[in-house]
């Protein structure tokens, strides 16, 4: 089952998807659907047409989640190309909601960069609330999977060896299409980014090195983890701050980020000015 969150008039809309289109579930957003015990029940038996929505009303699957974890150095190509040694303990830093953007929402580069880098990442979408989780009961806390875009400020990351201030800019981390259940997303799931159709990043989930439910267990041990947070699980090789010379995104260009099973985010780039 794929879940999403349309923009309404009258607000948000979450939406089943279907093929050729989405089927409305109610008022709402898909973090507040899964904040109810019957979120499953509810998102699959609704009915109805079969509707059309235009892709600029797609929104963040959720739109203003309380908690976005990041991972950093989490895919063995990614740690490898950026000179490092595999970690014993996940790399964590954190987004705030103001920085997500819809799946098919325009990045206006921020002008106080000018090296701002793609990160292609599956983001993990709890669904119930869990501290202190084993490895089971983190696995049974995930509600599904979704793609985002960790945007990144290359020039204000490395400005200290925190990373928070090249991470989190201001509508900057385009997040969706849709929430996709465990069960569409195979274990070896391929995940690639594209640049103007080149291929930047490719690789598959099954090269992480901290999986999912690791992740869920270890954030839960530090911090009660609630239905609708989400941790990004880290990028794969290929960013573009690692070329030689280092590539970064430029007006007029389109992100397209994509994992097998989950569909897609596409991103078209425009400079501060234009």
């Amino acid at each position: 089952m794929k879940l999403a969150t349309v923009r309404t008039e009258d607000g948000f809309r979450v939406v089943r998807v279907e093929d050729g289109g989405y089927v409305d579930i109610g008022p709402g957003d898909v973090g507040a659907l899964l904040r109810r015990e019957d979120w499953r029940s509810v998102a699959a038996a609704a009915g109805g047409p079969v509707l059309r929505i235009e892709p600029d009303r797609l929104a963040p699957v959720v739109p203003h989640p309380g908690k976005i974890i990041c991972v950093g150095l989490n895919y063995r190509t990614h740690i490898t190309e950026m000179g490092r040694e595999l970690p014993r303990y996940p790399t964590l830093f954190a987004k705030y909601s103001e920085a997500l953007i819809g799946p098919n929402d325009t990045l206006t580069l921020p002008p106080e960069s000018d090296a701002v880098d793609w990160e292609a990442e599956l983001t993990v979408v709890v669904g119930r609330q869990v501290r202190r989780a084993d490895r089971d009961t983190a696995s049974a806390a995930i509600a599904g999977y979704t793609i985002l875009n960790d945007i990144t400020a290359r020039d204000w990351q490395f400005r200290t060896k925190e990373w928070l201030q090249g991470k989190t800019w201001e509508a900057t981390t385009p997040v969706g299409p849709c929430l996709a259940t465990p069960d569409e997303l195979a274990p070896d799931a391929e995940i690639s980014c594209t640049v103007d159709d080149e291929v930047m990043q490719k690789s598959t989930i099954g090269d992480l090195v901290f999986d999912a439910a690791d992740l869920v267990a270890y954030v839960s041990t530090m911090i009660t983890l609630n239905p609708g947070d989400l941790i990004a699980t880290g990028t794969t090789g290929g960013v573009g701050h690692a070329r030689k010379p280092p590539r970064y995104l430029r007006d007029g260009q389109t992100v397209v980020t994509r994992i097998e099973g989950i569909g897609e985010l596409v991103t078209p780039v425009r400079g501060a000015a234009s």
